[in-house]
């Protein structure tokens, strides 16, 4: 059958508008952009999340380059519109009196986004101390903090005390994404000059903010450091200081304003806190939660954004069937109550080592980034129950080698 003038024009006309919408026949548009991180190659793989399926598409020109070498953390502006990377870099340690100890090729890469999530850098930015691990919005996105495995402070260097870490505080610029140094104003140099950084303890590993708290993650002794954020993105150490934790070997660090979640792979445990005054944090009743049966080392946890459920990420897990075991990694869900209740058909099977996962920005789909063979792995999300169930066109998408985090981003405007 052929179309009269009018119908072949009308169909033209709604070509136009889905490709203009990022619309397909078989999908439902673009409802965000994810970037994942692969330590592997030194890359940043792109994709357009579709609204109907969850599935995901490389975005043009993807995978972009780290601008560095072992990317190990990401985050982006709240608008979307710039994406920051931390490149480990290599070679990095203690300073001492012979050795500046700084990394190579390590550092903050700046990202403009473009039309259909394309990256485009921009410049790069160095920390104050060495072996960066990990970057941090405050609430209002207004500034950036990037917490370092080894503080540059003097007075460590020849000391045979444990060297601190250390947090670079930058006030981030709306319009350019620049980022400019904050001064430490409570801290002097010998000069009486303000120092560039913020120490924390011993061998950090991870940071969260919660409201106008800021903690950072302890892996030597299992502890938090809390910073108070006050205002021009000032960082004011709290009391009592650092606060110990019961966990053997804690492994990360999430939450949101009212409460805060460790993970302890060494007990295989989940420890909830409550968010205080002065930063303070202090433990829910009824205390830590066992993991679920079956599963170990957990890795990272994430509450979703109805603050109603939270997921841990679990490296580890066994099935034992018919006296025959697989292992599998997996995701432990529970419901927050604010005990924690599993939720019922969790641990969900994933990709072979989890090490981060997100939420889309219309909160229907969950994605988890894999290390062991760089894919990441699609989730659909029920918000009513909080269960997870495989995507309808397939749950397993290809990024880069050697996974790590990964971030997504809504419109940008």
């Amino acid at each position: 059958m052929k179309l009269s003038l009018m119908g072949r024009v009308a169909m033209a006309m709604l070509a136009s508008l889905a490709l203009g919408l990022g619309m397909s026949a078989c999908g439902g548009g673009t409802i965000g952009y994810m970037w994942v991180l692969g330590d592997q190659f030194n890359q940043i793989t792109g994709f357009k999340i579709d609204d109907f399926t969850g599935n995901l598409t490389q975005i043009i020109g993807s995978p972009f380059t780290s601008n560095g070498v072992n990317p190990v953390s990401i985050v982006v502006k709240p608008g979307g519109r710039y994406v920051y990377v931390i490149n480990q870099g290599t070679g990095g340690s203690r300073p001492t009196a012979i050795s500046s100890g700084k990394e190579t090729s390590g550092g903050i890469a700046v990202y403009s986004v473009g039309g259909d999530g394309v990256l485009t850098f921009q410049q790069s930015y160095a920390t104050q101390g060495n072996v960066p691990v990990w970057a941090q919005f405050d609430g209002s996105g207004g500034f950036l903090y990037v917490l370092d495995k080894y503080s540059p402070d003097p007075k460590y260097i020849g000391s045979s005390a444990a060297d601190p870490g250390s947090i670079t505080a930058f006030s981030v610029d709306g319009s350019t994404g620049r980022l400019t140094l904050l001064t430490n104003s409570a801290v002097l140099d010998k000069n009486g000059n303000p120092t560039t950084f913020f120490n924390v303890g011993v061998a950090p590993i991870m940071m969260h903010t919660a409201g106008s708290c800021l903690y950072t993650l302890d892996s030597s002794d299992s502890s938090v450091f809390p910073y108070a954020i006050s205002g021009g993105g000032q960082l004011s150490i709290t009391t009592p200081g650092t606060i110990p934790t019961l966990a053997n070997n804690v492994t990360s660090i999430n939450g949101n304003g009212i409460n805060i979640y460790l993970t302890d792979a060494g007990a295989n445990r989940i420890l909830p806190y409550t968010v205080g005054s002065a930063c303070n944090l202090s433990t829910v009743t009824g205390g830590a939660v066992s993991n679920l049966i079956g599963t170990s080392n957990p890795m990272y946890s994430l509450i979703d954004n109805s603050n109603k459920y939270l997921y841990v990420l679990n490296q580890s897990t066994v099935s034992t069937t018919g006296g025959t075991t697989t292992p599998f990694s997996s995701i432990s869900a529970f419901v927050i109550s604010p005990q924690l209740t599993p939720i019922p058909g969790s641990p969900y099977i994933v990709g072979a080592n989890p090490v981060c996962m997100v939420e889309d920005p219309s909160g229907q789909y969950m994605y988890i980034s894999n290390r062991n063979d760089g894919t990441v792995t699609g989730e659909l999300f029920n918000p009513t129950t909080g269960e997870l169930s495989t995507l309808s066109r397939g749950s397993t998408f290809t990024a880069s080698g050697l996974g790590n985090c990964l971030a997504v981003s809504g419109a940008v405007n």
